[in-house]
């Protein structure tokens, strides 16, 4: 029993407040592609029952949800461009509120890291410049070669920006809390805020300010939408997943995160370091960005309970977000409390589409019921 109150007074299962709402702790669902929306990128009835059972979370950040048919870049992922998708979206909410826990959205655009072959009548996928990635992607037909994208023209940034835009107002209609604008993982925005996959020589290429010019425009056009302190944005500023890299990520993290500090944000969230891999990678002082902005700050790559207590003990963090424990622990919040054993999780059934893997993790309440 000590172990247990020991625990729960432990500082990740603590209150905080983000922007406008109050966390029942600081434990975060970490946004998480898993493949189980329907072919036409609707939100299903599974997808209700995953993020329910994991409503003990002070925050879920829901699976990234693309902004246009054009932003697609995931086989069975769901988006937040049609009303129906809105709607779908709407019992997913209700659902976790019922839980008692607050849901961003998080909204995305893949950029470049897409097929043809998940694009509305076979385009190419677009990006800040025309560099193809080495990277591969799943269709209907299995994994593919990413192509050479098209670079965006100047005159249709303002057609991205209102994607955003739109899904913005989609996602709250839905009920959704407050939404997460995926800056990070190789994805359009961080197309454009990285040099070595943008070589744009107009207002949105070139110096840092330029490259960070779309990313603070979409937030910019969000605010009047939802307001500043329902807004988080993420990051992954060392990765290099996407195939994706910048030559001074110091000078264009510290832009980024300034510019964004002055709107007064409900939260930043870093991808630390290489994403699958080691937090500890050179070429950036994390403890600089976060002393950049006045706001709450989440951490996140493959943190365990023991580690994310440290770097909120230590100042380096406010929150920490876990991906790969609460997909396999849908229970994950109680068993920290407890200090229970965690679920093992299947690698195998990630993205397999089925409830197996997905929704039938076990709780400790279903291990310990009688048969």
């Amino acid at each position: 029993m000590q172990q247990s109150v020991d625990r729960a007074q432990s500082p990740l299962l603590r209150e905080i407040k983000v922007g406008a709402y109050r966390l029942r702790n600081r434990v975060v669902m970490s946004p998480m592609s898993r493949g189980r929306a329907s072919p036409d990128d609707m939100p299903t009835a599974l997808m209700t029952e995953y993020y329910g059972q994991r409503a003990g979370a002070g925050l879920i950040i829901t699976e990234s949800a693309q902004v246009s048919r054009q932003g697609k870049g995931y086989r069975n992922s769901p988006g937040i461009y049609t009303h129906e998708q809105m709607l779908a979206w709407q019992g997913i909410v209700q659902r976790v509120h019922q839980g008692g826990s607050i849901i961003f959205m998080q909204l995305w655009h893949c950029g470049r890291s897409s097929h043809p072959d998940l694009q509305e009548n076979a385009e190419r996928p677009v990006a800040p410049s025309a560099i193809r990635p080495d990277v591969e992607v799943q269709t209907d037909t299995g994994l593919k070669a990413v192509p050479v994208p098209r670079a965006l023209e100047t005159d249709e940034i303002p057609q991205i920006i209102e994607q955003y835009y739109q899904a913005a107002l989609k996602a709250k209609a839905a009920g959704f809390d407050g939404i997460e604008v995926h800056a990070g993982n190789g994805f359009l925005l961080d197309q454009f805020l990285r040099d070595g996959t943008n070589q744009r020589t107009d207002r949105y290429g070139g110096c840092v300010e330029n490259r960070c010019r779309l990313l603070l425009e979409i937030v910019q056009v969000l605010i009047p939408v939802w307001g500043a302190d329902k807004i988080g944005v993420r990051f992954s500023p060392q990765s290099t997943y996407g195939d994706i890299r910048d030559s001074d990520p110091e000078a264009l993290y510290t832009h980024a995160v300034r510019e964004l500090d002055r709107f007064g944000l409900a939260y930043l969230h870093f991808a630390e370091g290489e994403l699958l891999s080691s937090r500890e990678v050179p070429g950036l002082d994390f403890r600089k960005m976060r002393a950049l902005f006045n706001g709450p700050v989440i951490g996140n790559n493959g943190y365990d309970f023991g580690q994310a207590n440290e770097a909120l003990s230590g100042g380096k963090l406010d929150m920490v977000a876990f991906a790969r424990l609460f997909a396999a622990n849908p229970d994950l919040v109680e068993r920290f409390r407890l200090g229970a054993g965690l679920n093992e999780l299947d690698m195998n059934t990630l993205q397999s589409g089925q409830a197996t893997g997905y929704t039938d993790y076990p709780t400790l309440a279903a291990v310990s019921s009688p048969r």
